[in-house]
């Protein structure tokens, strides 16, 4: 490895880990704001507070959120970590994902449809986002050994496919 790998490696750790916080931390609040959505309230604060998540959804989350993925995609690659607990890993970040995205659904229809709008009870979303937190964090913690768990053998056999590209020697 040459001087400048490590520090690569390091800075897209850092990135990925601070884009991880935000992202995290927004999907665990904006439950909690969507719930001060009162659409009895004065046409001020009802604005205000769909703004604040509009603006925290659009603004601050889902940027996180790509720069998460994008950040963390690359360190797979620069670290070469292609074990069990990753592809678990991974599995959950589907679900943060899907949660993500049923967030942002619920800011749109509270921000469409103020007086039709029908949310959930806050401890669904804040369940849906912290099942695959807590998950997350166990496994890139624990890195568990996942290599006894049941898979179907062509997951642990190579097929004898080509790719569709070159793969470079080392």
């Amino acid at each position: 490895m040459s001087g400048w790998f490590p520090v690569l490696i390091t800075l897209f750790k850092g990135v990925h880990i601070a884009a991880l916080i935000l992202w995290c931390a927004g999907l665990l609040a904006l439950p909690l704001m969507l719930s001060r959505h009162d659409p009895a309230g004065t046409a001020a604060e009802y604005s205000r507070i769909r703004r604040a998540t509009h603006t925290t959804y659009a603004i601050l989350v889902t940027p996180a959120a790509v720069v998460a993925v994008v950040a963390g995609t690359w360190l797979i690659f620069f670290r070469e970590v292609f074990v069990p607990w990753l592809y678990a890993k991974l599995l959950f970040v589907a679900a943060l994902a899907a949660a993500h995205a049923w967030i942002g659904h619920l800011v749109v229809q509270v921000a469409e449809k103020p007086e039709k709008h029908r949310l959930p009870r806050s401890y669904l979303p804040i369940t849906a986002v912290g099942i695959p937190v807590i998950a997350i964090l166990m496994l890139v913690l624990g890195k568990p050994d996942l290599w006894d768990f049941p898979l179907p053998g062509w997951l642990l056999e190579p097929q004898g496919g080509q790719l569709p590209f070159d793969v470079p020697k080392r």
